[in-house]
Formats: structure tokens, sequence, C-alpha cells
């Protein structure tokens, strides 16, 4: 499993690309406020934050169980679907305390969303063992690792499906992350006049 950095500077550098992009443009220009900067480090801090969400439990384990386990709490897998999800939440919450408006809040949400399922990709790329489908199942597997295995050593349908399913995976959290961000005031559009 990648260290804690890892995880931030994967989502806030590979994931969120074009938001650092669009902030150093605008510092450059020096076309941003005080007051934004501030809003936009709080939104950085909210991914680097829920970047490390799912790992959040080992200081829980450390405390109560006296392990470094950090895959579990209680009996629920932290590296699950359904544990990512339950960012949504708590970065709704984190995003109403920011902005004071419900509709902005609900995107600082998702954007924590894409955060913690950004930390799920990097652990999968370094094949840790995910619950993705954690209650339905509770096998862990790494998708990723059907994908280096070779073509001649392994059904090929099986080794496509997890190319698209891994590639998916990464594309909906890019777009998770893109979209929260267009909504919280960072603009992607297409300008053909340049």
């Amino acid at each position: 499993m990648p260290y804690p950095v890892a995880h931030v500077m994967f989502f806030v550098l590979c994931i969120c690309a074009i938001a650092v992009y669009t902030i150093l443009v605008a510092l450059l220009r020096r076309d941003i406020s005080s007051k934004n900067i501030i809003q936009i480090l709080l939104l950085l801090l909210v991914g680097g934050f829920f970047a490390e969400f799912p790992d959040i439990p080992a200081v829980y384990n450390i405390l109560v169980n006296g392990t470094m386990e950090h895959s579990q709490i209680g009996p629920i897998p932290t590296h699950s679907l359904l544990f990512s999800s339950s960012a949504i939440l708590f970065g709704t919450f984190i995003g109403y305390m920011i902005y004071r408006e419900f509709g902005k809040a609900v995107y600082v949400g998702l954007f924590a969303m894409s955060a913690s399922l950004a930390h799920l990709l990097l652990d999968d790329l370094s094949r840790g063992a995910i619950y993705y489908l954690y209650p339905i199942s509770s096998r862990a597997f790494s998708v990723s690792s059907y994908m280096d295995v070779g073509i001649a050593r392994v059904n090929f349908i099986r080794y496509l499906m997890a190319s698209y399913v891994l590639v998916f995976f990464l594309f909906v959290v890019i777009m998770m992350a893109l979209f929260a961000l267009d909504h919280l005031g960072f603009e992607f559009r297409y300008r053909p006049e340049k």
C-alpha cells in the first residue's frame, strides 16, 4: 500500500491536475482574491483528508485494538465502495460549513467521495486487496492484478474486462472530481478562437 503522502499527491496532482493548473494561472494573473484562495485551500484540504479517509480508522484500531490494522473498523472494511461512499455525507457537511449553501455543499461532498475513491484506485494499482462489493460479497480482490499477468496465462476476455473496469473506474473518479470542481467555480470550457 502506498504511503499517505502518495495518496494525497495522486489525488491532487493526477485526479485534480486541471484544478491545480487553474489555480496557478489565476495566481500568476493575480486574478484571485484572498477569500477565494482560502476557499480553494479548504477545498484542497478536504480532498487531501478524504484521499486518506479509508486509512483513518488505523488510529481507531491503534487505540482500541492495539493493532496497526487499517482496513477494518469493526466488521466494516474501510477499503470498500460502501465506506468510501460515506465520504459524500461528511464532505457535504464540511462543504456546508465552508459555503453555507446546500447546493455547493453537495459538490464538496462529491469531491470528497472522488478523493476517497482515488484512494481505493491507488491501492488497487499497488495490488492492495479492496472489498469493492462489500456487503454483497466479503471477498477482497485487486482488479489491476488481472491486467499484468500476460495474455497467454489468463483468459483473454477476463484480461480485457479487468482492463476496461480499471480504466473506467479511473475515468469515473476523474469525471466526479471535474464535475464537482466545475460547480464550485472552476470553469472548464472549450474556446475555439484560440
